[in-house]
């Protein structure tokens, strides 16, 4: 693996998925072979003898490397609630242990790695470890999605301490439109650029139905400036 990233965000629902996929597709131009991983997803559908995550399926379409479903994916559950709670329903114990060594296995087959975290950067995945911990674990250069909507700047800002707070570097941001005709977003995106120590890798504007093709000609790949 020559490079990784940890993509997460400021909420559940403000487009990590998107922006992960779009990354990992513009990797993949690139000529690098370029694999995602979701390593918690809750909310999937039976596929065969699999459970199968939405998410995880749009990760896998973005990028260019196979690798089996129980790396990109190692912890997988049916009700879309919070990852531990899932986990405690159906008697499971999330290790990120586990998580590392399936993520190590994806390092030897593709020349860059995009993980993505579940809901937000301090979503709890069992009694003791949350996904800040799991991130610290790999080491990973962190994206921020920030899902642009009332409330996005202080989100945004205490997510960046967050991930500071964790000795973590913040490789860069993007903020992601949810919705169309956002008051003030012109105002909020200048404030987030002067708060953010960390260059803006894209606006991606709300588009009705845009997949992660179309996201990916508003981003830039971290590092190429």
């Amino acid at each position: 693996m020559k490079q990784g990233y940890f993509v997460t965000g400021t909420d559940t629902g403000v487009g990590k998925t998107l922006i992960a996929a779009a990354l990992i597709h513009k990797f993949a131009q690139s000529g690098l072979g370029s694999v995602g991983m979701k390593p918690v997803a809750a909310g999937a559908r039976l596929a065969g003898e699999c459970l199968l995550n939405e998410d995880v399926e749009q990760l896998i379409g973005a990028g260019n490397v196979e690798a089996l479903l129980a790396l990109v994916n190692p912890y997988v559950f049916e009700p879309p609630i919070a990852p531990h709670i899932a986990a405690r329903q159906v008697g499971v114990d999330i290790s990120i242990g586990t998580i590392e060594a399936a993520f190590k296995s994806l390092g030897e087959l593709a020349d860059v790695v995009i993980v993505e975290g579940a809901g937000g950067f301090l979503v709890p995945l069992g009694d003791t470890e949350d996904m800040a911990d799991l991130a610290s674990l790999l080491s990973l250069p962190v994206i921020l999605v920030v899902g642009m909507r009332l409330g996005c700047l202080n989100h945004a800002l205490l997510t960046v301490e967050a991930i500071r707070s964790r000795g973590l570097r913040l490789a860069g941001w993007v903020a992601n439109s949810l919705e169309p005709g956002m008051t003030n977003f012109n105002e909020n995106l200048a404030g987030l650029r002067q708060r953010i120590d960390a260059p803006c890798l894209g606006v991606v504007p709300w588009i009705s139905g845009a997949g992660y093709q179309q996201a990916a000609d508003y981003i830039e790949r971290p590092g190429s400036r």
